[in-house]
């Protein structure tokens, strides 16, 4: 699993984009009929921030913003570590895990294809392979 692509492991059927200007309202809808827990916010095909759930959270709810009034582009998160659909599921889980994220965008040529996942491992493979990876590291 680990050493697969990420552009094999990609939730393809979960991918979502929306432009700066959408309302959060609007973001929270798209996520809740796909059932997915991120947006790629996308200006002229070209990947300029994401939004997730806890940007919901941390940077609407909790700042008694507006959702209907608030556009993602106040709220995303700018120009967000990307990653190539040739590098490793697992080198995507130590990415997300040293930086405290669960998405990742997954960029081709400049534009956004899809997005990866910490949901599509398990707490302990992640914990597992991390311990391990860490390991390896130290060996060298």
């Amino acid at each position: 699993m680990f050493d697969r692509s990420i552009k094999s492991m990609m939730e393809h059927e979960k991918y979502l984009a929306a432009p700066p200007d959408t309302s959060v309202s609007e973001a929270a809808r798209l996520m809740a009929g796909r059932n997915a827990g991120a947006v790629l916010v996308v200006d002229s095909e070209r990947l300029v921030g994401i939004f997730t759930e806890r940007d919901v959270v941390f940077r609407v709810i909790a700042k008694d913003l507006d959702p209907a009034a608030t556009r993602l582009q106040t709220v995303m998160t700018p120009s967000p570590l990307t990653l190539d659909p040739a590098r490793t599921y697992g080198h995507a889980l130590l990415l997300m895990q040293e930086n405290g994220f669960r998405h990742v965008p997954v960029v081709e040529n400049g534009r956004p294809i899809g997005i990866i996942s910490s949901r599509n491992a398990m707490d302990p493979d992640l914990e597992e392979f991390v311990s391990e990876q860490r390991r390896r590291e130290h060996h060298r």
